[in-house]
């Protein structure tokens, strides 16, 4: 959720023309990490695995879309390093579970 919550805030300085190309897919990629999160911890644990899967897609998307952002301009570097730290971690974290639930 934190990931997605400070993704919402980014976007708020972006430029108005990025409003339903680029701030639209790192919105709906941020806000995908936590909901296949969510929405797979009602299943069994081989489908919820398949949901983190989901959500881990999602987090590589996010992390590749900011590096366009960052080429375009609307983010820094110090911007750029604090949301991949949080998206490595992340990952590693839910990979962690992960292997935890396919024992």
């Amino acid at each position: 959720m934190a990931i997605a919550n400070d993704i919402s805030d980014l976007l708020i300085d972006f430029p108005k023309h990025e409003r339903y190309d680029l701030s639209s897919q790192l919105s709906r990629c941020s806000v995908s990490i936590p909901s296949n999160i969510a929405e797979g911890s009602a299943k069994t644990d081989k489908w919820f695995s398949n949901y983190l899967d989901i959500s881990l897609g999602s987090s590589f998307e996010l992390g590749t879309q900011l590096l366009v952002a960052k080429h375009r301009k609307y983010i820094n570097e110090q911007n750029l390093k604090q949301f991949e730290e949080k998206i490595e971690e992340f990952q590693r974290m839910t990979m962690g579970f992960q292997n935890g639930l396919n024992k």
